[in-house]
């Protein structure tokens, strides 16, 4: 049958969480994602496995920077060293132009083999019947953190393997706090009314132009963490948003409070940072003292501020760390086409990557810590010590996680872009904080109803 063609361009969506290497701020995935793959669906399953005597090639696709790219080539040539009549051709880009590639590609039953996939786009796919079943084959889940493994599973089947862990933090620059002879607060003990008074008055002794904190606002994360603190969730178990526009207002308006007190930018200086890449965060140049962060990220942040970040958990309504309502997500996930013509290898290169000790010293902790505990214990001492901080954080927080929270259903691409659009209206102050929440909140609805 003839596929739908790929339409419009999506909305820049610059490379965050998911162990990305600039910070995600927009939905990459274009609204026909659904429609492409929808079709892809219609024209029936899988293709049928090959057999050949010679070489198969599978296709590898991934998002992520030119470091990203160095570790999974060396992955990569380890696993053609093992594997000889296998060969892995690589496709990678940033993350900007990815998911338009990828609907693209769907659309024309041209889908790399193994895809690099994140967790906001995996339902989409799988639903649409575009991902493999890897549970169907020869891959070893017995090694990886549960929640992690469970990420990946849906009614679909188990359509992902989770390339690596992380948490919602918050990063401290602790030169700024210094220069401002503000202390580092207990992240065990803190409140969101001390996050904010610390931030105003790091804001009240520092230089024009530095901030005690970057705003929230732009992604999911703080979001999800703020709704979980307050028995509210972004998404329910069947597909729905989990919370009320008051609840989203409220989270809105503490913003706006935030912004009063000048303890993080002004409107104008966040749709600025907006568009600057991962080394020219204010947080890596020193214009914030704390940023909201997905713990994968503190490496290469450490790394362009020329000094030492402490990784920390996020303010909590009661003072109690138990309270804080983070949990392990999956960073992004090694998933297949369900029309791979090599189902066999590409699952045999999928179970290299997740638990193979050489698969583990290539990558390292690009794609955040490592879901297999023993490759994780294999790799620790190749670490640096910035991966080491994100290991000992993750494992520091493990008993204070609450139960994971529900998968982004069909058509949370577009949510990021919503909440990032409202708050700037919100900044602005071209629409209440009520306002906000009853549009959003509509807007939201449809986008994972339709």
């Amino acid at each position: 049958m003839q596929l739908f063609p790929r339409p419009a361009s999506a909305a820049r969506q610059p490379s965050r969480s998911h162990g990305a290497t600039r910070r995600i701020r927009k939905t990459g995935v274009v609204a026909a994602a659904a429609a492409v793959v929808m079709a892809l669906s219609a024209c029936g399953g899988g293709s049928t496995p090959q057999n050949a005597d010679g070489p198969v090639e599978l296709r590898f696709s991934w998002w992520g920077g030119d470091k990203r790219a160095q570790l999974t080539q060396e992955a990569i040539k380890q696993f053609e060293a093992e594997n000889p009549n296998i060969k892995i051709k690589p496709e990678f880009g940033d993350w900007s132009g990815y998911w338009d590639k990828l609907a693209t590609q769907v659309a024309a039953n041209d889908a790399p083999d193994i895809i690099q996939m994140d967790e906001k786009y995996i339902t989409e796919y799988s639903s649409r019947g575009a991902l493999l079943d890897l549970s169907k084959y020869e891959i070893d889940t017995s090694k990886l953190d549960e929640a992690a493994l469970n990420a990946g599973k849906s009614e679909d089947g188990l359509t992902g393997i989770a390339a690596g862990i992380n948490a919602a933090t918050i990063l401290a620059n602790p030169a700024v706090f210094e220069a401002a002879g503000v202390p580092i607060p207990d992240d065990s003990t803190w409140t969101w009314e001390d996050f904010g008074r610390i931030a105003a008055e790091i804001t009240e002794k520092s230089p024009g132009g530095t901030y005690g904190a970057a705003a929230y606002g732009t992604d999911e994360a703080s979001l999800g963490v703020w709704l979980r603190q307050n028995d509210k969730s972004l998404y329910t178990s069947d597909g729905k948003l989990g919370f009320e526009p008051e609840d989203i207002a409220e989270w809105w308006a503490f913003l706006k409070d935030l912004s009063a007190k000048k303890a993080v930018p002004s409107a104008s200086e966040v749709i600025e940072a907006e568009a600057a890449p991962l080394d020219q965060s204010g947080l890596a140049t020193g214009k914030n003292a704390m940023a909201f962060w997905w713990s994968n990220q503190a490496p290469a942040l450490e790394k362009a501020s020329g000094g030492d970040l402490k990784i920390m958990r996020f303010p909590t309504k009661t003072g109690s760390a138990e309270d804080a309502g983070l949990w392990y997500k999956a960073s992004q996930f090694w998933s297949a086409s369900s029309r791979t013509k090599h189902p066999e290898e590409t699952a045999k290169f999928i179970d290299f990557l997740a638990n193979n000790v050489k698969a583990g010293e290539a990558l390292l902790a690009d794609r955040g810590v490592y879901p297999n505990s023993e490759v994780r214990a294999a790799i620790e001492s190749k670490l640096t010590p910035a991966d080491v901080k994100v290991v000992k954080f993750i494992d520091q927080i493990k008993e204070e996680l609450g139960e994971a929270p529900a998968p982004p259903p069909k058509g949370a691409g577009a949510i990021q872009e919503i909440i990032k659009r409202y708050t700037s209206e919100v900044l602005f102050e071209r629409l209440s904080t009520d306002e906000a929440g009853k549009k959003a909140h509509a807007e939201m609805s449809s986008a994972i109803s339709s």
